[in-house]
Formats: structure tokens, sequence, C-alpha cells
């Protein structure tokens, strides 16, 4: 156990993770719960991260094995986007180990409001799908290890504009759109872990019973999207991008 740490405490943290991944599996922004409650707990900002990491690559896994089984994601075809989101990864994990994460919240609260705009006002969001803006290929080489990177690098957010890009850009619908956002985000979280395990900052047991919970409820939060669609997660998507707004313009002004 964590120095210090009582059960009360674990317990705490092990069912915000559960909640966290309900949420994070039909919406994103699971981790607006579980970054604030690791850091409220002594953990310095790196540490943070990494540990959220851990256990949000449990609820990711979850969610895209549920999708998977139900048929809304071949493999096959999304590979490539799968490893482009990785790299991105990679790429924003390593620079999170020489730069602070402090940088990415000037502009971050003001997107997140634009997007939460784009969700509830885009004809485009719905469950039926749309054709496509962007090719795969160049939407695969171009916005999402873009995306990726800002998931290696610090976070919370990433399944909204993984969401906002698989509607406005790919024309998905919302249920297609939230799988292939979970896939994009395992691979994200997979390889940003594998990053931050080197350095040594996850708090290993931690995160593992975080991410237990946070596994049960990203199943929980896949089902819910198959029978609600776009009238359950349009309404979560909003809700979630402007809390995220409002606590990180909250956290950088204080």
């Amino acid at each position: 156990m964590i120095d210090g740490l009582g059960l009360d405490i674990w317990a705490l943290l092990i069912g915000i993770a559960f909640v966290s991944g309900i949420v994070d599996a039909i919406a994103g922004g699971g981790g607006l719960l579980t970054v604030p409650a690791l850091a409220l707990i002594g953990l310095d900002p790196v540490s943070v991260i990494a540990t959220n990491k851990l256990q949000s690559t449990f609820g990711s896994a979850s969610a895209t094995l549920h999708f998977a089984r139900k048929g809304y994601i071949d493999v096959l075809d999304v590979w490539p986007m799968a490893l482009a989101s990785a790299f991105g990864s990679l790429v924003g994990a390593l620079l999170l180990l020489q730069i602070p994460s402090q940088f990415a919240l000037v502009a971050l609260p003001f997107i997140l409001v634009l997007v939460a705009a784009y969700f509830a006002f885009s004809p485009r969001f719905d469950d039926a799908g749309h054709p496509p803006r962007l090719h795969p290929l160049v939407f695969a080489a171009g916005v999402v290890p873009l995306i990726g990177m800002y998931d290696g690098f610090f976070g919370p957010g990433t399944g909204s504009f993984f969401m906002l890009a698989f509607t406005a850009l790919m024309g998905f619908g919302v249920v297609k759109a939230t799988a292939h956002t979970k896939l994009a985000n395992f691979a994200s979280n997979a390889a940003g872990l594998l990053v931050l395990s080197l350095s040594g900052k996850v708090v290993l047991g931690l995160g593992l019973a975080m991410g237990l919970a946070q596994f049960t409820g990203a199943a929980l939060g896949s089902r819910l999207v198959l029978l609600k669609g776009h009238r359950l997660v349009k309404p979560l998507l909003i809700v979630m991008c402007c809390a995220m707004a409002f606590r990180l313009a909250l956290k950088q002004w204080a």
C-alpha cells in the first residue's frame, strides 16, 4: 500500500475508477474524475498521469473488446489507425518527461468549449453516419497521431477529440465513432503507458486496482452506448467537455 493511504481512500479511488470507466466508455472524459483524485492523494504530476494511464488502459481495452465482439470494429481495416495513435502517444509521453504538462492547459479549455458546441449543433452527429471528408489514409497519417500525441502528453479530453474527428471528418455514426474512439484510445493509452512505465512513475498496485474497476465500468458503459446511441452519448459528451473546460480553466487561473 502507498504510505499513509488507508483502506477507505483505496475504496474511494476504486469507486471513482468504476464510475470513470462508465463515463469514459460513453463519452470520454473519465480522466476528469481520476486525475484530480490521484493528485489529491499527493502524487507528483507525472506520477498522476502515469498511474492514470495504467488504469485507463484497462477501461479502453474493455470497451474495445466489447465493441469488437459486437462487430463495430474490423481490426484488419483499422490497424493502421491504431498504430498511428500509438506512435503519436509515444512521442507525447517522451515530451511529458521533458516538458511540464501545464503547457497543455493554456488553450485546452477554449478548445473543449468549441468541441461541445460542435456536438450540440452539428447535424452530422447522429447514429446514421455521413460521407467522409478525408481519405482514411490521410486521416490515419495526419489526424490520429496528433490526438495520440496529446494523449501521451496529457490525456483528459482525448476521447472527445477522437469522437469529434471520427464524426466530423470520417462521417461515422455515433456508435461506430465511439467504438473506433475506444480502439484509438486503447492504442494511445498502451503506448504512453509503455514509456511512462520505464520512467518508474507508475504506482503499480493502485493503478492495477483502479484498472480492474475501470475495466468493469467500461463494460457497462459500452452496453449503454449500444442500447441508447446518440440519445445518451450526445448530452453526456457536451456535459463532459464543458466540465473538463471548467475544471482545467479553474486550475489554470487559480
